[in-house]
């Protein structure tokens, strides 16, 4: 699969890794230009290019940058994808450590529903309560007792589908938290943000999940 990478942090960089060890074609990008990937590549095998190109041709898109720097990307990055591509966002709104207030998120509005709107094109909320480390480290194989399992939020079924099949490629269970609306679920300080459980434990945690932003998580 050709897979587009914008943002090569902790969770894009270690995508990258493990999905061109599977033996996927990575394209990557980040804010400060391909020259700056060239040791990622190396190790890799991945295509460093610009965000303006990182998605020519892919079947799926991720998109793992500071919530703050969505807005930011290029007009028409996803220009030239595949058809039927699928977006797979993995931000949270960090107000007071990172991304400054946004009054829409602060009214209620998704986090996923927000960057959709920047964007321009449906997004599949995917990745963002995981620790990075555990990309590289947690995945096992279909049927392992107790695998790791993630929350995968969108209204595309086909979009959501194609995510969760590459997530289970990665060595992870999916669980489907619905649709984008109800992605505050697993938005950050609610009980899946962070939870390594396994399919039962992030049920659970997604039905015990409050609209109401935490403290920590609120401008």
């Amino acid at each position: 699969m050709k897979i587009g990478i914008i943002g090569a942090g902790n969770i894009g960089g270690n995508l990258t890794r493990r999905l061109t060890a599977l033996g996927h074609e990575v394209s990557v990008a980040n804010s400060r230009g391909p020259q700056t990937l060239t040791a990622l590549a190396e190790e890799t095998g991945a295509k460093p290019v610009t965000a303006s190109e990182a998605a020519k041709g892919a079947q799926v898109v991720v998109v793992t940058v500071p919530l703050k720097a969505v807005p930011d990307l290029p007009v028409g990055f996803l220009d030239g994808a595949a058809e039927g591509f699928a977006v797979i966002d993995t931000g949270n709104y960090y107000p007071q450590q990172r991304d400054g207030r946004i009054d829409a998120i602060e009214d209620g509005l998704p986090e996923s529903r927000w960057t959709e709107q920047q964007i321009g094109h449906p997004v599949i909320k995917a990745f963002n309560g995981t620790y990075a480390q555990d990309i590289l480290d947690r995945g096992r194989p279909q049927g392992t007792p107790d695998r790791q399992a993630l929350p995968v939020a969108g209204d595309d079924p086909a979009a959501k589908r194609a995510v969760r099949d590459l997530i289970d490629e990665l060595g992870f269970d999916t669980v489907d938290s619905g649709g984008l609306d109800e992605s505050w679920r697993q938005q950050p300080g609610t009980p899946v943000y962070g939870n390594r459980g396994d399919v039962d434990a992030i049920v659970k945690a997604l039905s015990e999940a409050s609209p109401e932003r935490t403290a920590e998580f609120s401008a």
